[in-house]
């Protein structure tokens, strides 16, 4: 990096951001082994960072047959604590609480939700109460909440999909500029646990290539940390 770029660059992000910025070669493309290793390196804050990763898909998003959503496990977690909502009948709250679910039932979560109460990330139904969701639906839906079968979110089987969600399961989908944002770990996480993440993500992301999609498929990946600098990584 140049000094005049470095001081535009300290000017509109800050001197600890442009000083970690100097470690990232310009114009090189790291593989996922040096883009982890890297990533260790590159947190200006004083906090244990998220791990983020930024993949732009070579795709029409007004086309249904290309889009992108897929959900993946990841090995070594998220590093964060999620807290699962769980709507099931009231008589299953029981068992979904011991399953993990931080709340659970329909009669103790719904009025809260109507009123705007969100205490939950994550919130996951059986099948059957999907009607009684009817009336939370728009609440739900404009913070991304509303559980879906298609992120694994709605199913029959709530004990799996809280276990799973708690220890790392993340959904990944495209969001109206065709860019998957997700995290895979913390900065404390080290190198290794960060590359073997971030290896899952991108293969899940590889299998979940639509149809409709022809010819280049993935145009670039990105790696940060937290309100630091991104790392390009080769595809």
């Amino acid at each position: 990096m140049t000094a005049s770029k470095a001081t535009a660059v300290a000017r509109l992000h800050g001197k600890k951001y442009a000083e970690k910025a100097k470690l990232i070669e310009e114009n090189k493309i790291y593989s996922v082994a040096e883009a982890a290793d890297l990533l260790t390196k590159l947190s200006p804050s004083t906090f244990d960072a998220t791990a983020e990763v930024h993949i732009k898909i070579n795709a029409d998003t007004a086309q249904a047959d290309q889009l992108v959503r897929t959900t993946v496990s990841l090995p070594h977690g998220t590093g964060k604590t999620i807290r699962i909502a769980a709507f099931v009948p009231d008589d299953q709250a029981d068992a979904a609480t011991k399953a993990g679910a931080d709340i659970a039932g329909l009669s103790t979560i719904i009025p809260d939700v109507e009123k705007e109460k969100i205490n939950f990330d994550i919130a996951v139904a059986t099948p059957d109460v999907m009607k009684e969701l009817g009336k939370v639906a728009k609440v739900l839906g404009q913070r991304g909440l509303m559980p879906n079968p298609k992120a694994g979110t709605v199913t029959p089987d709530i004990a799996k999909a809280i276990k799973e969600l708690k220890k790392g399961r993340i959904e990944c989908k495209m969001d109206k500029q065709g860019i998957i944002h997700a995290t895979f770990g913390k900065i404390s996480f080290g190198a290794d646990k960060l590359k073997e993440n971030l290896e899952t993500i991108l293969q899940a992301i590889k299998e979940a290539q639509p149809a409709g999609i022809k010819g280049v498929y993935i145009q670039s990946i990105s790696v940060s940390p937290t309100m630091g600098p991104g790392v390009k990584v080769a595809a």
